[in-house]
């Protein structure tokens, strides 16, 4: 039977031992279609919290980081929020499941859309603390430099770096449909930067489910992200969340969520295209709280994984 490179396969394979990823969120962040740069409003499924579970708290003041404003005067203040997130997260990962050692992952809105300066403070900072390996960073291709990537590039020479890009999906109608605020040309020019100019670890998120995408879209996407050599794939399906714009959508009947039963049949089929080497670290979503409106499956991440594992076993497939 096949087994699928997991995160945590991945992890023991390269440093022997128990590597945890450590989800982390700065106030001060944001995304440039939330700020007028591209577009506004965000994405039509994003309600930020939502994906946030260590931002405690709703940012007050109205300022936000932004690559052309040097001024960064939340620094202080996102440097106790890390390193307290981080020690409160790898104290109950110890506990729980024995992690010893741990990836900061730089989790909400766009975590390269900031002046460099800060990126350095920050991403230096996390690398320095007691037990960490690496960093993944959450972005946009939209959003990153090749200033940026060139810095990654040299923290990469001596600790574990990945970059996460929200793929979510390679056609342009679908990109101007969610609100996304680029098109399919830049997410092939950075992915293509990212991995193969400055051969960075490259993590695409993919979206299954989105507005009148079919499978064959769907698997399309996946393998222009793996043509492009991407090292690691995170797929989960379209849920809907109150106080979006796709909740509005939803309300007026103008989007049907996927079908659990869909949404497997075409995750079995896009893992059956993955390469061996290829790491996946995410196959399902879940929110088990009042916020979900749809599809209610979402709910039960653990039902969902457990019929995803079964579909996976019938192609021999062990994940």
């Amino acid at each position: 039977m096949q087994e699928i490179l997991t995160a945590g396969r991945y992890w023991r394979e390269k440093f022997g031992i128990t590597v945890y990823k450590i989800p982390i969120s700065l106030l001060g962040f944001t995304c440039p279609n939330i700020d007028g740069t591209v577009a506004r409003g965000g994405c039509i499924f994003c309600e930020n919290e939502s994906f946030s579970p260590n931002l405690e708290h709703k940012q007050s003041k109205k300022f936000y980081l932004h690559p052309t404003k040097p001024e960064n005067p939340y620094l202080e203040f996102q440097l106790r929020q890390l390193e307290a997130q981080y020690r409160k997260t790898k104290a109950v990962l110890q506990k729980k499941f024995g992690a010893q050692k741990f990836i900061i992952y730089f989790q909400s809105f766009t975590n390269t859309y900031a002046p460099l300066d800060t990126l350095r403070v920050l991403y230096e900072t996390a690398l320095s603390l007691e037990d960490v390996v690496g960093l993944s960073i959450g972005t946009r291709t939209d959003s990153i430099t090749e200033e940026t990537l060139g810095y990654l590039q040299k923290l990469s020479k001596q600790h574990e770096i990945w970059v996460e890009y929200g793929v979510q999906s390679i056609y342009d109608e679908t990109l101007t449909k969610i609100n996304r605020g680029h098109d399919v040309a830049n997410l092939s020019n950075i992915l293509h930067l990212t991995c193969k100019t400055y051969e960075l670890n490259t993590c695409a998120h993919l979206i299954f489910g989105l507005p009148d995408e079919t499978q064959e879209m769907m698997l399309q996407s996946v393998q222009f992200a793996l043509e492009h050599g991407v090292k690691s794939l995170k797929i989960h399906p379209l849920y809907v969340v109150k106080q979006t714009a796709l909740a509005n959508d939803f309300n007026k009947g103008k989007f049907i969520p996927i079908t659990e039963e869909a949404y497997i049949e075409t995750l079995v089929k896009a893992l059956v295209m993955v390469p061996k080497e290829v790491m996946i670290q995410r196959v399902s979503a879940g929110i088990s709280n009042d916020t979900l409106l749809a599809p209610l499956w979402c709910g039960n991440k653990h039902h969902q994984m457990d019929k995803i594992k079964i579909a996976l076993k019938k192609e021999n497939i062990d994940y």
